[in-house]
C-alpha cells in the first residue's frame, strides 16, 4: 500500500506557522477520512485538524510543541486504493477562475475577500462578527472579520491593504469555503486571488530540527456517538430553525463522523430526548471523565477573550459609593404604583450613560495601532446570563438620546431580547456593566472584551460609615478600562462622575 504524507493546512491568510498541541491517534491506529488525529494552536486558536485520507497511521514527523511551517509534513499515512487524497495531495491545487472583478478608481482595482480554506474537510463557516466597516482603511494582516467553523471561532485577517466597500455576507450567514464575503478598494499593481479550492495546502519545506515520534500517551478520543468535534454550522443554524436548544442538540446521536441536519430530523422524528450530553470515558491513567461539547455563545465569547487579552492593556480602580439615593427613587416608584418601575440597576445605568456621554474616551475604541475612533452616541453594554452559565450581551444603542422613562423601557427590551439568547454585542460597544449584586459579591475584577475599551462592575450593597458616623448603604463600582485609550487620572474623574450621578440620582432622573 502506497505511504502518503499529510501536512500542515493553509489556515488563511497571513498565517505561517503552527505550533502542535497534541496528537489524538498513535502510529499503528486505523484512521478514517474526516477523524481529528492533532491539535495545533496558530495566534487565532486551537483547534483539531482532520485526516484527509482513509488509512493506517505510520509515523508522526514532529513532535507536541514543535513549532511547524504551513505546509510541512506533520505525519505519514498508510492508504489503500481510492482512500483520499494520494502523497501528490500536499501540491498546490489549480484555483477555480473567478469571473473579472470591476475595476476602482485611477489605479486601483476592486478585490473580493473570500472565506479562506481552513483545513481538510471543512465545507463551511459561520460568520460571526465583523470587526470593520465599509470606509475603513485597512492594513494587510489586519483582523477584519471572525468567522466559526466545526473546530473553533477565529479572526481572519485582510489579505490586502486598501479600503473596505461593502460586506456582502451577513452576521450568522452560513457561507460555503471559498465563497465571497466582502470587497475592497486596492492598489494598483496589487496580486488579486481567486476563490480558494478545498485541496490541501500549498506545500512548503519542513522546518529545520522535525524528528520522528514515539506514540503519545494523551488519550484517544471516543468514536461512535461521542462527538468527535463540534456540531457543523449548518447543523446548528438548522436546530436553531427547528427550536432546538443547543443543550439538546448536544445530545442528538448520529452515526457519522459529524452530526448533520438529517440526523436532526431523525431525532425529531422519533420524539426522543437524550439522556446525557456526554459519554463516561477512561483516561490513560485510570481517571474517568465525560467530555461534552463547549456551548457556541461561549466559545465566541472565548474568541474575544483571547483575542482582548493580546490587545488590552488593563487598568482597574473602584470607588465606594452612596446606593441609598437610588432605593429612595425606587421607594417612590413603589409608593406611586403604576407599571413603570425599573431596577436599582437600570438607574445605574442610565446614570452610567450621562457619564459616557460627557467623556469622549469612553465613547472611543481603537481602530488599528494608532488611530482613536470615538462614536457620536452611546451604545451601552448590559451582560445578560444565562441558563447553563451561557453570557451575552445585550446593547442599548443612542442610549444618551433617551429620556430616562425612554431608556428604561429600551433597557427592558434589549435584556429581555438578550434572554432569548440573541447576542447583540458590536464594534460601537464601548462600555459593558455586569451586575452582581444579586449573588453577593462585594469586588471583582471585571475582564475587558475588546474593542470595547471598559468594564464596569456593580457589587452588592453593603453598610458603611459616613463622614458623620452614621450607617449609610453603599456599594462599590469597579471599573477595568484600556490604558491604551485612558490614562490613569482620566479613568479617575470618569468613575467618579458615575460616582456623582449616582448619588444624585433623583435629580438625573427628573
Amino acid at each position: 500500500m502506497p505511504i502518503v504524507s499529510i501536512n500542515i493546512p493553509q489556515i488563511g491568510e497571513g498565517l505561517q506557522e503552527a505550533r502542535v498541541v497534541a496528537f489524538l491517534k498513535k502510529p499503528g491506529d486505523k484512521v478514517r477520512r474526516d477523524e481529528p488525529i492533532y491539535q495545533m494552536e496558530t495566534d487565532k486558536a486551537v483547534m483539531d485538524v482532520e485526516s484527509p485520507v482513509d488509512g493506517v497511521l505510520v509515523s508522526w514527523s514532529a513532535k507536541v510543541d514543535d513549532i511547524v511551517l504551513i505546509g510541512a509534513e506533520i505525519a505519514k499515512f498508510e492508504t489503500g486504493p481510492g482512500s483520499g487524497p494520494s502523497a501528490q495531495s500536499a501540491e498546490a491545487q489549480p484555483l477555480t477562475p473567478e469571473p473579472p472583478l470591476p475595476k476602482g478608481g485611477e489605479g486601483e482595482s476592486i478585490a473580493s475577500l473570500f472565506v479562506p480554506q481552513i483545513g481538510e474537510g471543512l465545507q463551511e463557516a459561520r460568520i460571526v462578527a465583523f470587526l470593520k466597516n465599509p470606509g475603513n482603511e485597512i492594513k494587510r494582516d489586519d483582523p477584519i472579520y471572525q468567522m466559526e467553523t466545526d473546530k473553533a471561532v477565529m479572526d481572519v485577517e485582510s489579505p490586502y491593504a486598501g479600503t473596505l466597500i461593502e460586506w456582502t455576507a451577513k452576521v450568522d450567514d452560513v457561507v460555503p469555503i471559498g465563497a465571497e464575503v466582502g470587497r475592497m478598494k486596492v492598489g494598483a499593481g496589487t496580486s488579486v486571488q481567486s476563490a480558494p479550492s478545498h485541496g490541501a495546502a500549498t506545500s512548503q519545506p519542513a522546518s529545520v530540527g522535525t524528528n520522528f515520534l514515539t506514540p503519545n500517551p494523551s488519550p484517544q478520543r471516543s468514536e461512535g456517538n461521542v462527538r468527535l468535534q463540534g456540531i457543523p454550522p449548518r447543523s446548528r443554524a438548522y436546530a436553531k430553525e427547528k427550536g432546538i436548544s443547543p443543550e439538546t442538540l448536544v445530545g442528538i446521536p448520529f452515526p457519522g463522523s459529524k452530526l448533520m441536519p438529517a440526523d436532526i430530523d431523525v431525532f425529531l422524528a422519533g420524539g426522543g430526548t437524550p439522556n446525557v450530553v456526554g459519554k463516561a470515558q477512561v483516561s490513560a491513567s485510570g481517571i474517568k471523565y465525560t467530555e461534552r461539547q463547549m456551548p457556541g455563545k461561549q466559545r465566541v465569547l472565548n474568541s474575544r477573550m483571547v483575542r482582548s487579552n493580546a490587545l488590552v492593556v488593563p487598568g482597574t480602580m473602584t470607588v465606594v459609593t452612596k446606593w441609598g439615593p437610588i432605593e429612595e427613587e425606587r421607594a417612590k416608584l413603589k409608593a406611586g404604583g403604576g407599571k413603570f418601575q425599573p431596577s436599582g440597576f437600570t438607574m445605574f445605568a442610565y446614570a452610567v450613560t450621562k457619564a459616557m456621554a460627557e467623556f469622549p474616551a469612553f465613547r472611543s475604541s481603537l481602530a488599528g495601532d494608532d488611530t482613536i475612533r470615538t462614536y457620536d452616541f452611546v451604545s451601552l453594554g448590559i451582560a445578560v446570563s444565562l441558563p447553563g452559565d451561557e453570557l451575552v450581551i445585550a446593547v442599548v444603542d443612542s442610549a444618551d438620546t433617551f429620556d430616562w422613562k425612554d431608556f428604561a423601557t429600551a433597557t427592558r427590551d434589549r435584556i429581555d431580547l438578550a434572554r432569548s439568547g440573541k447576542d447583540q454585542a458590536h464594534e460601537a460597544v464601548t462600555v459593558s456593566l455586569t451586575n452582581m449584586q444579586a449573588f453577593g459579591l462585594r469586588d471583582a475584577i471585571p475582564v475587558v472584551v475588546a474593542p470595547s475599551m471598559a468594564t464596569i462592575f456593580l457589587g452588592e450593597t453593603f453598610r458603611d460609615i459616613d463622614e458623620a458616623g452614621r450607617l449609610q448603604k453603599v456599594v462599590n463600582v469597579t471599573m477595568t478600562f484600556d490604558h491604551r485609550l485612558c490614562n490613569g487620572v482620566g479613568a479617575a474623574e470618569f468613575l467618579n462622575k458615575v460616582k456623582e450621578y449616582v448619588e444624585n440620582i433623583g435629580a438625573i432622573l427628573a
